[in-house]
């Protein structure tokens, strides 16, 4: 291929891309891997993890160099413009890794150092991919005991902040700049899809699911949003647990979330995310982790029993790589009672979400602003 390639007239390039039915021409070539960022695909997931007939259109955000929030941390290092990040100050901040990837992103292209405050569950391929990345990563050994894991990381990133004054902190649970950075994501999925009905996306901060939802709907007001969150999370007003998923779901109350979005809510299990994960893996070359699993199992179940004319996209933050040791390790899940746990084909319904503590695959309508939550 490279010495046809070298041998052809560059007028004729075109012509021999269509005639070899390849793609097109490659992204024009970046100066800055930031340029990396966006204009991401969409793949239809039909059959055979849908019946025939039916799907859903999944946003691939794992094809940015890091994940979805590529984009949040880019946006966010816009305090640079404002002042509040000086040139060279390091960057500070709590994660369960995807962000991480993200501000290892930014400081590489704006010339910050970066320290990552994360907790026992970040897989170890991660803290050594976020470490060869030029990050710091510190990992906080005793969970908060109201807050969990994610208040514990909080506190430890006051703490380096008091001691380097000229530090920053993102703050992504509350940094409005976090959900604005999803507006492109939004517009490129209108370019790609034209219509959009429904949308689902993983909540965990709340920053992808308030933006993309707030921009697609100046395009289409009665755009439906279902959030998807773990179960034993705080979100949308269960009470927190210990939480085996990372990227989904929170101990605290993040002031991202914007509740009043959302039509309804779905919490999952590590189980049902887990066979969720491996039967995208084998059907359709394009899984991710176990917020991935989460939506596509929702986007399943949506795509089955709702109008065949209704498009549904649903948003996949990222892709295999950092989970070869959990998701699809069969160790790993066996040892966590994980392997084998095909979803109901409907989930189950409650009315409010306060009236029982769910374990599996459930269903609510009826979203409120739970008690405790930032306003």
């Amino acid at each position: 291929m490279s010495t046809a390639l070298c041998s052809i007239n560059p007028r004729h390039i075109d012509s021999f891309l269509a005639a070899h039915e390849l793609p097109g021409r490659a992204g024009l070539p970046r100066r800055s891997p930031a340029g990396m960022v966006g204009n991401t695909p969409v793949l239809w997931i039909g059959e055979p993890f849908n019946p025939p007939g039916r799907g859903f259109w999944a946003k691939l955000e794992g094809t940015n160099p890091g994940g979805i929030k590529d984009r949040a941390a880019l946006h966010m290092i816009a305090a640079r413009k404002r002042g509040e990040l000086a040139p060279g100050s390091p960057v500070i901040e709590s994660t369960s890794g995807t962000l991480g990837l993200g501000l290892a992103l930014a400081g590489i292209t704006y010339g910050h150092p970066v320290t990552l405050v994360s907790d026992p569950g970040m897989e170890p391929l991660m803290v050594h991919q976020l470490r060869a990345l030029g990050a710091h990563v510190e990992v906080v050994t005793e969970p908060h005991p109201v807050g969990g894991w994610q208040q514990a990381r909080r506190q430890r990133v006051h703490e380096l902040l008091v001691r380097t004054p000229s530090a920053w902190c993102p703050d992504q649970y509350n940094n409005p700049d976090n959900a604005d950075a999803y507006a492109p994501l939004a517009l490129e999925l209108i370019v790609q899809l034209g219509r959009i009905d429904v949308l689902v996306a993983a909540v965990g901060t709340g920053g992808h699911s308030a933006g993309i939802a707030r921009t697609l709907r100046t395009f289409n007001p009665e755009l439906r949003l279902v959030g998807v969150d773990s179960v034993n999370s705080t979100v949308f007003g269960q009470p927190a647990g210990p939480r085996l998923m990372r990227g989904l779901g929170s101990s605290i109350h993040p002031r991202n979330v914007d509740h009043t979005a959302f039509d309804e809510v779905h919490w999952v299990a590590p189980g049902e995310a887990v066979w969720t994960c491996r039967e995208l893996a084998r059907g359709h070359y394009a899984s991710g982790g176990w917020s991935m699993g989460a939506v596509a199992l929702v986007g399943n179940w949506l795509a089955r029993t709702q109008p065949e004319h209704i498009r549904i996209v649903a948003i996949f933050p990222d892709g295999v790589h950092r989970y070869w040791n959990t998701v699809y390790s069969d160790d790993y899940c066996r040892e966590h009672g994980l392997l084998h746990c095909s979803p109901a084909a409907d989930p189950d319904e409650i009315a409010h979400p306060g009236d029982y503590v769910v374990e599996r695959w459930t269903r609510c309508t009826n979203v409120t602003v739970p008690e405790g939550a930032l306003r």
